[in-house]
């Protein structure tokens, strides 16, 4: 197989599954319509004040915690479409070029603002951040942070981290012919984080300063070499980079976690059992594996909240109760099942507008939150509901708004430009066409997730 040739024009049109792959823009609009609610869901919570307003709602992330369930709808979303993106582009260098153009824009842009316009005692950086710049940056650039003992620069950051080891699993996983095996993969995770889930060492290699130095040394070489033998676009060197990168993902997952092992292996097991979703879907499994694969997942997910999430182990977990865990992987389990049983209708567009800018809307939030409340200080806390209502409208909109213009200033043109590069990047020198072949245009194959534009075929 070769990993850097770019798929037909035909093929890419109807998917790299023997079943065929409905159009995007059909395929895509309850994907979009997820994400949304996700991180809405995840913005409401850190602002907190829906919860103040309702009696006993400050108890609700007690029982059922909306910022862990967002998380989880938003790691459905990613197992579910990101390794279809690879297997339609064919191409591990273009996949991690998508990665790139698509992610880190939107981080810097969210960061540098984040330091120029809120003052230290409102900043929403992480202190670690200031005292250990060269270490912060070189860690969460490599978005390996919260698995090498580093916080996130800001705090919705550290799910960047297990999006990134996805992608790394994923592009070994694709090199080795072995992506269609989500399934075990999946049960796989979800056994380890039942049997396993409280064993863990946390912070096996980060145990100082000096360690966490070494650590991230280590990594950073680690994963430039990796990167660098994916841009070459040879087969070989492209099978060595994504094995490395898969290799270290599973060191650090395993060794270096900085939540309980529980959580962190449930997170891959969900990832990988929305693969299992895609592949049902697209006729490339049995309904009865995938089905019973996904109960074991789904029944391990809320047993691992149960077993788990109690006493000490509750300071290192993403939620305050096993309750809270639990009850909120069911219901992202319930939203997504329930989306993809709808996703043959149309979404309304208010919907999928606001999955087209969650990316935007979940790094914003925060930094959002944090300049409110550097114009409120010193202010009374508003009583009446009508100020309340007010005070909450002017935030949506102005999060609503921001988002939106990063969306189509920021994200938009540097995923063309991403494009544009790689294009100029593959495209064959100008030559005549043999007698008797017909020359062929390729393919620009875009992401194909929630808010991207459609797969098509260019010319030269």
């Amino acid at each position: 197989m070769n990993l850097t040739k770019r798929l037909p024009a035909r093929r890419a049109a109807r998917g790299a599954s023997e079943g065929g792959t409905p159009p995007a823009t059909a395929r895509l609009g309850w994907l979009d319509g997820l994400r949304g609610i996700a991180a809405l869901s995840v913005a409401l919570y850190h602002l907190a004040l829906p919860f103040l307003w309702v009696p006993h709602g400050t108890r609700v992330p007690y029982y059922l915690d909306p910022g862990v369930f967002g998380v989880l709808l938003f790691f459905l979303v990613s197992g579910y479409i990101i390794p279809a993106s690879l297997e339609r582009r064919g191409d591990v260098r273009a996949f991690w070029v998508g990665r790139a153009f698509r992610i880190y824009p939107v981080v810097i842009l969210t960061v540098v603002a984040s330091l120029l316009l809120l003052p230290r005692a409102h900043t929403v950086i992480a202190g670690w951040s200031f005292e250990h710049g060269l270490l912060s940056l070189v860690g969460n650039g490599l978005m390996l942070q919260d698995l090498m003992g580093i916080p996130s620069v800001i705090g919705v950051m550290w799910t960047l981290t297990y999006e990134m080891v996805f992608y790394y699993f994923v592009t070994a996983l694709f090199v080795m012919g072995r992506h269609r095996r989500s399934a075990p993969i999946a049960v796989g995770f979800a056994a380890v984080a039942l049997v396993l889930g409280g064993w863990f060492s946390l912070g096996t290699l980060s145990v100082n300063l000096t360690s966490t130095r070494h650590l991230v040394v280590a990594c950073a070489t680690i994963v430039l070499m990796a990167m660098v033998c994916i841009m070459t676009g040879k087969p070989a060197l492209t099978r060595t980079g994504a094995l490395l990168l898969g290799g270290l993902g599973l060191l650090l997952i395993t060794l270096n976690s900085r939540a309980t092992g529980f959580e962190t292996m449930m997170i891959f097991a969900t990832m990988f059992s929305g693969t299992v979703l895609y592949r049902l879907e697209h006729g490339q499994i049995e309904r009865t594996q995938a089905l019973l694969s996904c109960a074991f997942v789904v029944a391990c997910g809320f047993l691992t909240g149960y077993l788990y999430n109690r006493g000490a182990a509750l300071s290192q977990t993403f939620s305050g109760s096993w309750m809270a865990w639990s009850f909120a992987y069911l219901a992202a389990w319930a939203v997504f099942a329930a989306g993809m049983l709808l996703r043959k209708r149309r979404f309304p567009r208010w919907l999928s507008w606001l999955g087209a800018i969650s990316f935007s809307l979940y790094l914003l939030h925060n930094p959002l939150i944090h300049g409110m409340n550097r114009l409120l200080e010193g202010r009374a806390p508003i009583e009446s509901w009508t100020g309340r209502l007010v005070q909450f409208g002017a935030f949506m909109a102005a999060l609503l708004i921001l988002s939106h213009l990063s969306y189509r200033l920021v994200e938009l043109p540097f995923q063309n430009l991403g494009r544009r590069l790689l294009k100029a990047a593959t495209r064959p020198r100008s030559r005549a066409p043999q007698a008797g072949t017909q020359a062929q245009a390729p393919v620009d194959v875009v992401d194909a997730e929630p808010g991207a534009e459609k797969v098509r075929a260019t010319t030269p």
